[in-house]
């Protein structure tokens, strides 16, 4: 029961096997009500006619009941026997405890028979008549010729002439009902098993084959884990089915999985030759210090320490965000936080112009977070600006803008997304010192996106480059 192809298989005869129990119950019910009806009918036009013969006149010996298949039998008020079949010799569920007739009565005189006529004391004389309700029926057995079968019984009313009210019971047989429902009820107990097999047998071979491609796809992910290569990608079956879904869907997390992997193996190698220059750079200064103490260049050995704590601090903070590390949520007046990060630029070659427009611009995030990215574009405009540096804060509709613009070179329309990939400079021709390890503009566009907003690069007008960062305001209590 551990395979899906044996659940659904069980699972589908169960449901069918309950729903044909249902069904055939029903149609059962159905078909023995049918025919329980029509021997009523049978029985109820029987007991009409003997009925409409003692309402016209005759006498019990004149009845007609030598008819074997539907048995009558006739009882007074009292419930007394007054007449049978011919052939009846015991009947059950009519009420009698007999069918032999006891003290039959006189068949009527000769003026009995004018209905129009007086009574000595002048009244209407009494009108025979058939009940005209309708009859009660029950079940019971006779026994006929010596023969016991079942019938059904329906009894009706009839007064006669000489104003006696007589019960006529006349039966009709329920062989036919209960063979009917016997040959249902064994073609539906032998073709049921078969039936099931069948629903069986179908959705075991239905759902293997809708499985195929799902144990394709499970071999081939069997084979990437093991052979590490994330370059393969399961088989796409042609239909357009969930299946189908699934295995499209699994290729493009494979697809994204490479990219990381691949992303990542690149950081790794970016940082080692990142970190590689400057620990070099200081390990020769240091051993040419110790070998010759009037030769060490302190401020190059400082210049390299200071460099390699501000790349292992960026390395860590993009290995947070990496790791899906979430900003805080606090207020941040991002003009007065842009304000105090232009006044702690001091030693910058060009001091940035603040334009911040009135009221309060709020957003909701990490301030430290927020600082870097301002700091960083501030770094990347200081190093490529030739005489101005511009820094905007300003609301548009729901949203909270900063744009930094310089006056430098620009940047290339094909290199506008390139230049926000780790460890990419397009300043290749300047010293690393100057150009910095690539990875400013990475980090500020990661942590505007765990806050929300983006980062983009255009052409400022005055033709350098211009870069906005748009975040989410922050709403109001």
């Amino acid at each position: 029961m551990r395979s899906v192809r044996a659940r659904a298989a069980l699972g589908a005869t169960l449901v069918v096997a309950v729903a044909l129990a249902a069904a055939g119950l029903a149609v059962l019910l159905v078909l023995r009500g049918n025919l329980t009806d029509r021997a009523g009918l049978e029985a109820e036009v029987t007991a009409r006619e003997v009925a409409g013969e003692l309402a016209l006149g005759a006498t019990y010996a004149e009845l007609d009941l030598d008819d074997d298949d539907h048995p009558v039998q006739v009882t007074d008020e009292e419930g007394r026997v007054v007449a049978v079949s011919k052939d009846l010799e015991a009947v059950s569920g009519t009420g009698t405890a007999g069918v032999v007739p006891v003290s039959p009565a006189p068949a009527p005189g000769p003026g009995d028979d004018d209905d129009d006529e007086e009574d000595d004391d002048g009244s209407d004389p009494p009108r025979s008549e058939v009940s005209s309700d309708s009859p009660d029926f029950t079940n019971g057995t006779a026994t006929v010729d010596g023969e016991t079968a079942d019938y059904r019984f329906a009894a009706v009313e009839v007064t006669t002439k000489e104003d006696v009210t007589l019960t006529v019971h006349a039966g009709a047989p329920l062989a036919a009902e209960q063979e009917a429902v016997n040959t249902v009820r064994t073609s539906m107990l032998t073709g049921l098993p078969v039936m099931l097999l069948v629903v069986a047998g179908v959705t075991w071979l239905v759902t293997r084959r809708a499985l195929r491609p799902v144990e394709g796809i499970r071999r081939e992910l069997a084979a990437i884990t093991a052979s590490e290569d994330l370059g393969r990608r399961v088989p796409e079956p042609d239909s357009r089915d969930e299946i189908a879904r699934l295995a499209r869907t699994t290729n493009e997390t494979l697809t994204v999985l490479e990219a990381s992997v691949d992303r990542q193996r690149r950081f790794v190698a970016d940082a080692s030759h990142e970190l590689r220059s400057p620990i070099a750079s200081l390990r020769t200064q240091l051993e040419v210090g110790a070998a010759h103490p009037e030769l060490l260049d302190l401020p190059g050995a400082v210049t390299d320490t200071v460099r390699l704590q501000v790349l292992a601090a960026d390395l860590l903070l993009l290995a947070r965000l990496d790791a899906g590390e979430r900003p805080g949520r606090t207020a941040v007046d991002l003009g007065a936080l842009v304000r105090e990060e232009v006044s702690q630029r001091t030693a910058d070659r060009i001091a940035p112009q603040v334009s911040v427009a009135d009221g309060t611009l709020e957003v909701a995030g990490s301030r430290g977070q927020l600082a870097r990215v301002v700091g960083n574009l501030l770094d990347n405009a200081e190093r490529h600006a030739e005489r101005s540096v511009a820094v905007t804060v300003r609301a548009e509709r729901d949203e909270a803008l900063v744009e930094v613009t310089d006056d430098g070179p620009g940047v290339p329309e094909a290199e506008q997304d390139r230049i926000f990939e780790r460890f990419v400079r397009l300043d290749d021709a300047r010293s690393r010192d100057d150009g910095g390890a690539g990875l400013g503009l990475a980090i500020a566009r990661d942590v505007a996106a765990r806050h929300g907003g983006t980062l983009t690069v255009g052409t400022a007008p005055s033709g350098g480059a211009r870069f906005t960062l748009r975040l989410p305001g922050r709403e109001r209590p």
